[in-house]
């Protein structure tokens, strides 16, 4: 039976009518999954719970402010050896995520800073710039360390976790008297881990949701993913040592980063690469071996 040119016609507009409440209906939640992403609001933070203190540390409550005007806040355990590190905390996390590696390098004599970045912890600032903002936050945590005394300025290194991973990386590579780092479940790039991450954080396929939220994102950061891309920056860290601790079952990240991240890094380099270890968790489910590998690093590069 032949149907009518009405009825084909009244097909079309259907189906047209819905592809349109579809692609609006994924324009409108890509846009609301997107500025989730980039926006932390102070009051969406969870408090400060806990303090080195805690730990059996004595400390500094640190507020600084950075080049651009931004309000900051810190931790910091006196150094007893003359060396220090710098802790970033990852994705909108705080600086008491890394109490723990706080306590035990500081049981090795460093000197601590937990440092927070804007739009994080109790800072001012609500867009998360995955690196493009941050850049005078770490600067400023850097400038303050240099100043205190018994700190040798030529035995300070970086430990980034995830997002804080990636960071120092760009930072150092900027900075050529940090001396040492180690990045610890570290995304390559942006856009090499964009499709894995969407998946962790909204529970939406990739596809075709990555990029609609990378188009929404980047009108946000006024930025561009590309340029988020630790791949690039950790070439210039050599002459001074990379250690890359990933894991090739993390969910959050890509798998592939810390090879990635290994191939582009120039000598000294090295690369603890395991399974069955979850996202930055190297400290928590391999403790022993990580505090081994991770102190006799700072030991080499920052005491000898």
């Amino acid at each position: 039976m032949m149907v009518s040119k009405k009825v084909r016609r009244w097909f079309y507009t259907v189906l047209i009518a819905l592809l349109l409440v579809l692609l609006s209906a994924m324009l409108v939640i890509s846009r609301q999954q997107a500025l989730e992403l980039v926006y932390h609001p102070l009051p969406e933070r969870a408090e400060l719970d806990t303090d080195p203190q805690d730990f059996g540390f004595a400390y500094q409550n640190v507020s600084r402010e950075s080049a651009d005007g931004v309000e900051l806040h810190a931790w910091y355990i006196p150094s007893q050896n003359g060396a220090a590190v710098i802790l970033q905390h990852g994705y909108k996390s705080d600086r008491s995520e890394l109490l723990e590696e706080a306590a035990m390098l500081a049981t090795h004599g460093y000197g601590i800073l937990m440092s927070s970045i804007r739009a994080h912890d109790e800072n001012e600032g609500a867009l998360i710039g995955f690196g493009l903002n941050e850049m005078p936050d770490l600067d400023t945590w850097f400038e303050f360390l240099v100043a205190q005394p018994g700190i040798s300025p030529e035995k300070i290194g970086m430990l980034g976790n995830s997002l804080g991973g990636s960071m120092v990386i760009q930072y150092a590579a900027d900075n050529p008297r940090i001396n040492a780092v180690v990045a610890h479940s570290a995304f390559s790039s942006m856009a090499d881990t964009i499709n894995t991450s969407i998946r962790y954080y909204t529970d939406l396929p990739a596809f075709p949701f990555a990029d609609l939220i990378r188009f929404w994102a980047e009108r946000e950061l006024g930025g561009r993913i590309e340029d988020i891309d630790a791949s690039l920056w950790i070439g210039q860290l050599s002459p001074r040592p990379v250690l890359i601790l990933h894991s090739t079952t993390d969910i959050v990240i890509s798998q592939e980063s810390g090879e990635l991240l290994f191939a582009a890094a120039n000598e000294p380099k090295e690369l603890w690469q395991v399974e069955n270890v979850d996202h930055a968790s190297f400290d928590q489910q391999l403790a022993q071996e990580f505090e081994l590998r991770v102190v006799a690093f700072f030991d080499r590069y920052l005491l000898d």
